[in-house]
């Protein structure tokens, strides 16, 4: 079993910064991709930015130029910084992460969910 453990959510001004994390610690032989995703009230769970195939980072349009994905891989720690955030940007962010278990099997595991509120 994983667990993601996430932090650094909370309520920003419009033109502000934040700085997520997601710890990901438990049974986890390799990480295979990070990333995260957000929900805002009454509608559906989005792709903020993320790994695909290990390295590459994958952004969402909307975030593209202010939000810059990383990854620590000797911690198993994926980061999200966000700059320049707007009012739009207001939602719970989820930490999203696939593992490779020892059989080869892929397995995907959601953090809890961190609010990020920004005021206009």
């Amino acid at each position: 079993q994983v667990q993601l453990v996430e932090s650094g959510g909370g309520l920003v001004q419009a033109g502000g910064s934040l700085r997520l994390s997601c710890a990901a610690a438990g049974s986890i032989f390799r990480i295979h991709d990070m990333g995260w995703y957000r929900q805002a009230p009454g509608k559906e769970r989005e792709l903020v930015a993320r790994t695909i195939g290990g390295s590459s980072i994958m952004y969402a349009d909307t975030v593209l130029g202010r939000f810059t994905f990383s990854r620590d891989n000797a911690k198993d720690t994926a980061y999200l910084q966000m700059s320049r955030l707007k009012p739009e940007d207001t939602a719970v962010y989820y930490c999203n992460v696939v593992v490779i278990g020892a059989t080869g099997n892929l397995d995907t595991y959601w953090g809890q969910g961190t609010q990020v509120t920004v005021s206009s």
